[in-house]
């Protein structure tokens, strides 16, 4: 097995060797030549040194790391069975008649106590402090609304609120980019899914949990221990000094430090042209994560999720065992590569446990906790999923514990083609790609009459053209899992089971502990050819 990555050269960077032959190890040109005009990332980071770790441009993209793990989710397959219908509606027989795939029910639900239900069993990514989050945040928070799935709202948003106000204890007063954010999302949300903002270390520290309690009434908050794309803090660009300044005024790590003389005159002559802005390592301790989530309860939350990232195997353990403990509403693991608007690229692509691998640990741990008797939380799988064929395998995979895949840039993507498709109408600039199907939203997208059916006309000229995007493709995702459900004869989530899977090699059966495919329901075949 070669090189699982090339290193020293991809988009995301905006590099690329001159050399069509390269050193696999390295990623440099097999032959380096004094005078090369460029364009790889030793050459860029010669002279923009830093710049050179993050994807870009800032603001207009997102990242998704593209390292080939030696195992993942393309190497387990699905099974058919020609027998059997589980899970239809109580009282219903199975047959020809009711075993049909739109009688599925992909509704999932999540919750310790107090259940919260999703018509899709996905929810989307954490939606921050990044400009893509913001100027999209229209379109994925009504897309996720009509959609009934959960929407999680990252971290820092009220920190980098440029029209923020402190109380004079210096927590969170107002505002407002927090307070848009939720009233989109509820002015359509329908009682499926939800709305949840998560918690960093400055969220705490703003008292940004107070805000949304007293202010907002919200039922759910999110503390985050990390994500699949870093194990340092959140970060996003800024293209002002005076910007950089006042966040670090606020409390936030900037780099370069905008308070140096020596920055200060870069930036004004032109070379240093953006600012970044990080958020601190967390600790977790479990003394005070039992006290925070008590205290999160206290002023209000009736749930409380946490969010863990690519950490190692000991971080992984003590999610599942502090979050039982603690009873966490949902435990969502985020596995490597990771995908972001702005992490560090080496950090995407060389850092952590790899989804595939994560899972299967933490199927171990939950079986070991359960095996004691005691309660599992309900789990949720992040890292690179984006179609219905991802979500069957994670939940069969995880069965009975996983409830949900959360997708970061797979559900950001149909928020951003919709909302270019009413920029190109308006531009009267429509790709042929899109133009194919007509010049009319009504003709453009086959859900809008259903949607105006339940909406009303009036609204309809309202709802941002993001939103339609979403939902279709969540109407995609669940169609496509049906059809995937009633293969496997499984008329239910809940049904889903690790039998439902093979794995086709040797090596991926003995990381997930699916059965290799030459051995899976050999017992039962054997049986049957000696009757």
């Amino acid at each position: 097995m070669g090189n699982l990555r090339q290193p020293n050269a991809n988009e995301a960077t905006r590099t690329f060797n001159r050399s069509k032959s390269v050193a696999p190890m390295s990623g440099i040109c097999t032959r380096c030549v004094d005078g090369c005009r460029g364009n790889c990332e030793i050459f860029k980071s010669s002279f923009r040194g830093r710049e050179v770790l993050y994807p870009g441009p800032f603001g207009e993209i997102t990242a998704g790391a593209d390292k080939d793990y030696p195992v993942d989710y393309s190497h387990l397959n699905i099974q058919g069975y020609a027998v059997g219908a589980h899970g239809l509606p109580e009282g219903m027989e199975a047959s020809p008649e009711t075993a049909r795939f739109p009688n599925v029910d992909t509704e999932t639900e999540y919750g310790w106590n107090k259940k919260v239900r999703m018509s899709v069993p996905m929810f989307t990514g954490a939606l921050g402090s990044t400009d893509i989050a913001r100027k999209n945040w229209e379109h994925f928070a009504v897309g996720a609304a009509i959609s009934g799935i959960t929407l999680v709202c990252g971290e820092n948003v009220c920190g980098v609120d440029p029209e923020l106000k402190f109380d004079g204890e210096g927590k969170v007063k107002e505002s407002p980019e927090m307070d848009r954010r939720i009233e989109a999302y509820n002015r359509y949300h329908e009682g499926y899914g939800e709305m949840l903002v998560q918690l960093n270390v400055e969220d705490t520290n703003l008292g940004v949990a107070e805000y949304l309690a007293s202010k907002h009434n919200m039922e759910t908050i999110e503390i985050k221990w990390g994500q699949g794309a870093k194990c340092i803090g959140g970060e996003i660009k800024v293209k002002t000094l005076d910007r950089a300044l006042e966040l670090k005024r606020r409390g936030y790590i900037v780099t370069p430090d905008p308070e140096l003389s020596s920055v200060q005159e870069a930036y004004k002559v032109g070379a240093i042209r953006e600012f970044e802005r990080h958020s601190r390592l967390g600790f977790v301790d479990k003394e005070e994560f039992l006290e925070q989530i008590d205290y999160l309860h206290s002023i209000g939350f009736d749930r409380v999720t946490l969010k863990t990232g690519a950490y190692s195997m000991t971080e992984a353990a003590m999610a599942m065992k502090y979050g039982s403990e603690a009873k966490v509403d949902l435990l969502t693991y985020d596995g490597a590569p990771g995908g972001t608007g702005m992490s560090p690229w080496p950090m995407m692509e060389e850092w952590g446990i790899p989804a595939f691998y994560l899972q299967s640990l933490v199927n171990d741990f939950a079986d070991k906790l359960n095996n004691k008797g005691e309660k599992v939380p309900d789990l949720a799988m992040a890292g690179g999923f984006s179609s219905e064929d991802g979500i069957y395998k994670a939940l069969a995979m995880g069965s009975p514990y996983f409830k949900a895949v959360c997708m970061g840039r797979a559900l950001m993507i149909p928020g951003m083609v919709g909302k270019n498709i009413g920029n190109w109408l308006e531009e009267e600039n429509l790709p042929k790609t899109v133009a194919e199907y007509g010049h009319r939203i009504d003709e453009i997208f086959p859900h809008y009459e259903e949607l105006e059916e339940r909406y009303g006309e009036n609204e309809m000229q309202n709802m941002p053209l993001g939103a339609l995007g979403i939902y279709s493709y969540a109407q995609k995702t669940k169609v496509g899992l049906q059809q995937l459900m009633a293969g496997s004869r499984k008329f239910n989530i809940s049904k889903l089971d690790r039998k439902d899977l093979m794995a086709l090699t040797e090596e991926s059966a003995k990381v997930s502990g699916i059965d290799y495919v030459m051995d899976a329901y050999r017992d039962v075949a054997e049986q049957i050819l000696e009757e």
